[in-house]
């Protein structure tokens, strides 16, 4: 988990670059420390002709002739200006130490995040929405890296300049010192008061703010069907009303922060005004000089920075505690189940064979989508998933790429439990291809390879055995061709096509298709069959579809109605035999005829949601 306990833990791995940062901000306030002291002492050895310590030390550097008042002024300003150069030369080069501690910790926060995105379940990214869970890299990150960057860097020296103005008040004036010290924590408690009512305002802000980003990046996701839907205003209103919540919530932060910050500050004023009236009046009753008044001055106008600074501190330290909270609740979320690989079964086998036995599988507790589901994917073999909406055919091939964990049952592979064989094993040798492929705004090249290396040569193989080399010859810059967001510039079925070689690419032994020529016209989708079926030869193949042309390339055809295997065999065999797949075949003449069942999205239930909103409109 994210805390202060953490963040000591990661700075200690910064230990040298933190000590000399130190070192140079000490060095930094013995230097700044002195400034306001030299010029009104001047007023007392040279405008009230009282000479002490300091015409002897300047005379060390003039000249007999040039010992006179303007030339002790003119040197005193110079000493000024050169230790005010030296200790801002100094201030800098500490605060680059801090920032490079700072920027390294972040990015190891970061790390850690990001690691964390690639842990979490796919029911959390489900349910909570991917804006709204990487939003925690942006807003909460850049918090904490201020804080450590910039304020703490800020804190030492605001820290170190104090105690030295405080000595020397002390050494000043001791009564006079000890008031302003005694007074001066009275004004802190106060804006740590304020501080309290603002704390929470921040945290607010922030939610705001993610709940417009998961509502934006939703948005812009589904702008087409919302553009055909002419719901397009509607939603972009949704999204002004949640950006008006953050201005809202932004402005209440803002003013009330910016209020107790400058009340804080009103305080400090009238703490200033009081000091310098005891100062006058000390200068009446005892030996204070008027030169070490001027001192006095000089040196509540230098506490202001600092103190102002450390002031405005602890609202830095609150935003900080709320987004290191907001950072562990990510750190919570459940995460995907990853068991450890403790057999290997690739071994000496060509090819993958799956089993499943008595499968349970429910998303909730309403409905229990698979019960009790037998079916066997034999070694090689092509097996095809039929059934209407809502049957578990996508929930089955969520279950073996391990987005979701069975009830209760057994997956076997090659024989071995799969908790045994490990997801990520299997994934290695498997490849899917979805109905809607993902796609980066990235060029042709890079969509294919996903950052792999592979050659010029393998890659228009495997475009030509999908069919899309003539495609990709069209384009402007050929396989480095730009294809926008989501592949736009690229029709529904190029897009399956390109999923397909980008599956060939990855030679995997175990295949699954789903509704993965779902796009195509018949005689491309012909040509495609034909091509696939001797790159597929030999390898394990899991079809789901709902066209024919496509289901009669299986050698077994599984019927799923509610969960379970209602009927089993080829297509010879079921559509002459009485049953649900006689219903939706029995009347289809030609291998390029589509069903009258609708087409299939990623989930089966978005089908009929789309269904609902046509006949709703």
């Amino acid at each position: 988990m994210i805390n202060w306990s953490w963040l000591i833990k990661q700075a200690k791995h910064h230990r040298p670059r933190l000590i000399v940062a130190n070192l140079i901000a000490i060095v930094a306030t013995l230097i700044s420390v002195p400034i306001p002291l030299l010029m009104p002492l001047m007023v007392d050895e040279i405008l009230l002709e009282q000479p002490a310590g300091g015409i002897t030390f300047l005379n060390h550097f003039l000249p007999q002739s040039w010992q006179q008042p303007t030339a002790y002024i003119l040197l005193v300003l110079l000493f000024v200006i050169v230790m005010r150069v030296a200790s801002q030369a100094l201030n800098i080069l500490q605060s680059r130490q801090f920032t490079l501690v700072a920027k390294d910790m972040t990015y190891n926060l970061r790390k850690m995040m990001i690691d964390k995105l690639g842990r979490i379940s796919m029911r959390q990214y489900e349910e909570r929405g991917s804006g709204g869970i990487t939003s925690h890299l942006v807003t909460d990150v850049e918090t904490i890296d201020k804080f450590v960057g910039d304020t703490l860097s800020r804190f030492l020296i605001g820290l170190l300049t104090v105690i030295g103005t405080a000595a020397i008040l002390l050494w000043l004036n001791w009564q006079l010192g000890l008031f302003i010290l005694l007074v001066n924590p009275i004004v802190v408690y106060a804006s740590k008061l304020m501080g309290n009512r603002v704390k929470n305002l921040k945290k607010m802000e922030n939610q705001a703010f993610e709940r417009f980003q998961q509502r934006l990046v939703e948005t812009l996701d589904g702008i087409y069907q919302l553009r055909a839907a002419n719901r397009e205003r509607d939603f972009l209103n949704q999204l002004k009303d949640s950006a008006d919540n953050i201005r809202h919530d932004a402005d209440k932060y803002a003013w009330q922060s910016e209020a107790a910050g400058r009340i804080s500050f009103l305080m400090f004023l009238v703490g200033f005004e009081l000091f310098r009236a005891m100062a006058m009046i000390m200068v009446l009753f005892s030996d204070l000089t008027v030169g070490q008044m001027f001192a006095v001055f000089g040196y509540l106008w230098f506490m202001l920075g600092p103190v102002q600074e450390l002031l405005g501190i602890q609202f830095a330290w609150y935003s900080a505690s709320a987004a290191m909270q907001r950072l562990n609740t990510l750190l919570s979320i459940e995460e995907e189940v990853r068991p450890v690989q403790t057999v290997d079964p690739f071994k000496g086998h060509s090819a993958i064979d799956i089993t499943l036995q008595d499968i349970h599988f429910s998303y909730d507790e309403d409905k229990e989508v698979l019960r009790g589901l037998n079916l066997a994917i034999p070694a090689g073999k092509r097996v095809a998933l039929v059934g209407s909406s809502g049957g578990g055919k996508s929930t089955l091939i969520q279950l073996l790429l391990g987005i979701y964990q069975k009830d209760r049952g057994d997956i076997l592979i090659n024989g071995h439990p799969i908790e045994a064989v490990s997801y990520e094993a299997l994934r290695e040798k498997m490849a899917v291809v979805l109905q809607h492929p993902v796609l980066f705004n990235d060029t042709m090249r890079h969509n294919l390879t996903l950052g792999k290396a592979f050659s010029d040569e393998q890659l228009w193989q495997a475009l030509d055995i999908a069919q899309m080399s003539d495609v990709t010859q069209r384009l402007t810059d050929g396989l480095d061709t730009e294809i926008g967001r989501q592949g736009i510039k690229l029709s529904g079925g190029q897009r399956q096509r390109l999923a397909i070689a980008r599956m060939v690419l990855a030679n995997p032994e175990f295949v699954i298709l789903d509704e993965a020529t779902s796009a195509l016209d018949t005689a491309t989708e012909a040509a495609l069959h034909m091509a696939l079926n001797q790159f597929l030869a030999n390898r394990t193949t899991l079809i789901v579809a709902h066209r024919l042309s496509a289901v009669k390339q299986a050698d077994v055809i599984y019927v799923l109605e509610d969960g379970q295997v209602s009927q089993s065999g080829t297509h010879h065999e079921l559509v002459n035999t009485a049953g649900l797949y006689q219903t939706l075949y029995g009347s289809v003449q030609s291998a390029d005829s589509v069903t009258p069942i609708e087409s299939k999205n990623e989930g089966d239930n978005v089908t009929e949601v789309t269904v609902a909103r046509a006949n709703l409109k």
